[in-house]
């Protein structure tokens, strides 16, 4: 009686193993590496065919994503959005340790091919503290626009990357996307 209970076991614990190995050569996970930065999600591999996560995709790609849950349906919008920044009308970009002035933001915004509500614009310091430089709310008539921020006076305490970027929101419920960046380095 031992004896065929421990056939028994042996025979499911095989059975189980060799599903396991089989779903494990079904499909193979993947790596996802963006800009140099491995992603939290990985992807897999099945029948040939390599799925990424898209949401994950997207927020390193400065992208939005439409989820349409009844049509099950993902909907990916890039805008162009070019920013320069200026201090007295001249370009501004690097700057020494300590340094404290003004400047603003002006952003070209193109190819925005859904509607939205509002946009901002944050300065964030090396350790990932933000400062929002303005928000304001918009309802572009077509798929371009400008816009512009008013002076801010900014201190560079620290060297490292300071990281300017533009968000857009589609409706007023939802979060706050970041569509672009530009780096100002503190040296």
């Amino acid at each position: 009686m031992k004896f065929r209970k421990v056939i028994i076991l042996l025979l499911l614990l095989s059975l189980w193993g060799g599903t396991m190995l089989f779903a494990d050569s079904a499909s193979q996970k993947v790596r996802v590496i963006i800009n140099g930065i491995e992603q939290d999600e990985g992807g897999l591999v099945a029948d040939g065919r390599t799925y990424l996560p898209l949401r994950e995709l997207a927020t390193s790609m400065q992208a939005i994503v439409e989820w349409d849950n009844p049509n099950k349906r993902a909907t990916v919008y890039k805008p162009n959005v070019h920013m320069f920044l200026f201090r007295n009308n001249t370009v501004f970009g690097n700057v020494t340790k300590g340094y404290q002035g003004s400047f603003k933001v002006f952003a070209q915004i193109d190819n925005l091919k859904t509607d939205i509500v509002a946009v901002k614009v944050s300065i964030f310091d090396p350790g990932g503290k933000e400062k929002v430089i303005q928000t304001g709310n918009v309802n572009p008539t077509n798929d371009n626009f400008w816009y512009a921020t008013e002076d801010i006076e900014y201190k560079f305490e620290s060297s490292g990357k300071y990281p300017i970027r533009f968000f857009i929101k589609r409706t007023a419920s939802d979060d706050w996307t970041p569509v672009s960046e530009k780096i100002i380095s503190s040296l």
